[in-house]
């Protein structure tokens, strides 16, 4: 049986005005936002297609401003929660950060590699070092208190639990004809 490593966990939360029944509902300001998004769609990097929106809100693979790759990540639904998986080959737990803040989940980590090599005849040393960080927005239905992460054979796995409100079972309504 393999070990696994539990990955720490970090909330950060900044103090919010508690919402009033005038924030709860404002159309106009979602379509805004929507349109803005459409015309910073054609600005951005050529990677990312217009019209295109991610789930969940996921960050493109490609950053426009460092053009480095980000793993790609697996957002299953579960009856009580979310399981996020990405693989993180050659990474080990040390080298991975998974922070909570304001809704969004964040996962960086870091790789760095030195190999050298000496014979008779020749000498190689060669080094690799690079970062990623990968960032979505969870939703409202999670319980960001009790996210937890774990690290096994280069897969990150992410448990994101529902709230107890969003786990009660669906009410079905019978509809009555006249």
């Amino acid at each position: 049986m393999t070990k696994v490593e539990k990955v720490p966990v970090t909330t950060e939360s900044k103090p919010t005005a508690a919402p009033t029944a005038m924030q709860a509902w404002r159309p106009f300001e979602g379509l805004r936002r929507e349109v803005d998004r459409l015309f910073e769609d054609f600005t951005m990097n050529p990677f990312r297609l217009p019209f295109r929106r991610p789930a969940f809100d996921i960050e493109p693979f490609w950053q426009a401003e460092s053009w480095i790759a980000a793993p790609a990540v697996d957002l299953v639904e579960k009856e009580k929660a979310f399981e996020l998986t990405a693989e993180l080959p050659g990474l080990d737990e040390k080298n991975v950060e998974v922070k909570v803040a304001n809704g969004v989940l964040t996962i960086k980590g870091e790789k760095q590699e030195d190999k050298e090599e000496k014979n008779k005849d020749f000498h190689v040393r060669e080094r690799r070092f690079g970062s990623f960080e990968r960032a979505l927005r969870i939703p409202e239905t999670v319980d960001s208190n009790k996210i937890e992460a774990s690290f096994k054979k280069g897969v990150l796995t992410v448990t994101l639990p529902k709230t107890a409100e969003a786990q009660k079972p669906v009410k079905k309504i019978e509809v009555k004809g006249e």
